[in-house]
């Protein structure tokens, strides 16, 4: 499992966790568009922020969604570590039934 954490705790997700959610399932900032239905430039502009993305909540909401989707977990900060991202684990293997 991977995981990354950033500086200080936000409420919601902020632009780091969305860069490093791209970087761990490894898509293109056009890919991520595609899959949360906004355009190429929502996500850059979501990206080049400092801390909360200066994009809409809609789109902020339709991204979020879509890297859950991929299979990350975003993490919220608190007082000993900022916000991050993991993959979400795997489900076990279901056995067949008798």
């Amino acid at each position: 499992m991977f995981f990354f954490s950033f500086g200080n705790g936000a409420s919601g997700i902020v632009a780091q966790q969305i860069r490093a959610a791209r970087a761990l399932l490894g898509i293109s900032a056009e890919e991520l568009a595609r899959r949360a239905s906004v355009g190429v430039a929502t996500v850059r502009r979501a990206e080049l922020a400092q801390d909360k993305p200066s994009i809409t909540d809609a789109n902020l909401i339709a991204i979020k969604r879509a890297l859950e989707d991929a299979g990350v977990d975003f993490i919220d900060g608190d007082s000993a570590a900022g916000p991050g991202v993991r993959l979400k684990e795997p489900s076990p293997p279901q056995m067949p039934e008798r």
